[in-house]
Formats: structure tokens, sequence, C-alpha cells
């Protein structure tokens, strides 16, 4: 591995203004030598017309990570996938690769396609949205086939989660990712979605007293880069972080 530059690149695109906790959690699970570029959006709420308001900033975004020479585009927030429903998202993922020729993903289907890898159909699921995006992103699993049997939430607005505490992030996610495995014992995975929600150190925790996999948006979408990187991998994650990066 070159100690000069990064062997593999994620281009981010961040919904917000800002980045913060993408950036914190990833150069954590990510291995040495991969590099996140970010550049943002600028979503006001969670809601479809909040998300269509941004669809011709996000085509920027694009354009702006083909000239970084990323090796992956990926698009972040959850919710933004949800509220479009998964065949938008994906009718805007196929024109992103065609527009810039680099393969191009969303935290959502980069959570899909983790699941499926372990043979996920039951999920249990736990967030800091209201109802109308819990129920979309429920609905949105479905169509992969993959069905929310558990569900826990302390529904928050984008405001409210944009200034919520580390530690009390962490705090929730066990809080809430143990109610939901607990519900369902035949949940066969936990699913704590959120760019925003500093939940890293909350899945070792989790997968030792469930023995389960738990996905956060930084381990499903680095996973999804490393498993189609265009080269061989130089560098490994740390297995620490879960069964998601164990199995890169």
């Amino acid at each position: 591995m070159s100690i000069v530059s990064p062997w593999l690149t994620l281009g981010y695109v961040i919904p917000h203004l800002y980045t913060d906790m993408d950036a914190y959690q990833f150069y954590r699970v990510a291995p040495d030598g991969m590099m996140l570029v970010t550049t943002g959006l600028n979503l006001k709420e969670y809601s479809l017309a909040a998300v269509e308001t941004e669809l011709p900033a996000l085509w920027r975004a694009f354009d702006r990570l083909k000239k970084k020479n990323v090796d992956r585009i990926s698009l972040s927030g959850v919710p933004v996938a949800s509220v479009l429903g998964r065949k938008k998202m994906r009718e805007i993922l196929d024109e992103g690769a065609q527009r810039t020729g680099i393969a191009c993903d969303t935290d959502l289907e980069a959570h899909i396609a983790t699941l499926q890898r372990f043979g996920v159909t039951k999920l249990a699921l736990a967030t800091r949205w209201p109802e109308n995006v819990n129920t979309a992103l429920s609905n949105y699993l479905k169509e992969a086939g993959i069905e929310v049997v558990s569900l826990r939430a302390q529904g928050r607005s984008l405001d409210q989660n944009k200034v919520s505490s580390p530690l009390a992030d962490h705090e929730l996610a066990l809080e809430l990712g143990r109610a939901a495995l607990a519900a369902a014992p035949e949940a066969q995975a936990l699913l704590l979605p959120g760019g925003l929600w500093f939940a890293i150190h909350a899945v070792p925790i989790l997968e030792a007293e469930f023995g389960k996999p738990v996905l956060l948006n930084i381990t499903s979408t680095t996973w999804a880069a490393l498993n189609a990187a265009p080269k061989p991998l130089q560098q490994k994650p740390d297995p620490k972080w879960g069964k998601v990066m164990a199995g890169c």
C-alpha cells in the first residue's frame, strides 16, 4: 500500500451542508488508505417535497465527485431514498452512473445488499425518525423481500437529529436496538439507520448480546464499496466493528 496516496476513494453525497458524524465514523470503520470525499445537499426536513427540491443539487454533486475521480459514489440518507421509493431511487442511481461513468449507490441499497449477503428476510429496525419515514423505509425494504418484523423508534425532526448528543445517541442505540431485537426473536439482523446517528460503539455490544448482525449506514456503504472495489483490497477493516466489517 502506498503511504503517499489513498488506494480507494468513496464519493459521498451528504444530505446536509456540513460533514461531521459521517466522516468521524467512516475513519474508524474503514481500512487504512481508503478515503472519503464528501459534498453536500441542503435537505430541510424528512419529506418527499424537501427531497425533490434537492434533486438538481444532487446532479451537481455527482458531477463534482466525478471531477474528483472517485472510485464509487454513494448518496447518504436513508430517508431520502425511502421517501422517493425504490423504483425512483434506482432510476436516479442508474442515471447517475450513466452521467458520471462511475458506479452509484445509496446507503439504503447498500443495506439491502448487505442484508441479502447475510440471507436476511426478517429484520428488526430501530430509528430516530417519525412514523412517515419509518413506514416508507419498511415499504422500500419490503420491495426487496425484507420484512420489518419489529420496529422501535424515537421520532425526531431533522433539526433535532442534527444537534443530538453523541453519548445520548449511543445510549439510545443500545436502548432501541435491544428493544427491537428482544421483541422479535425471529429477526435475523438489526438495522440502525441514520448518518447522523453516532452508533458505531453500540454495534459490537449488541452483536455480542444477540449474536446477530447490526447494520449502520457507514458500515453497509463502506462494505459495498470494498466489495465492489475495482482493484484488490490492500487493507481490510478491523473486525472489531462488527459482522459487516468482518465480512469484507
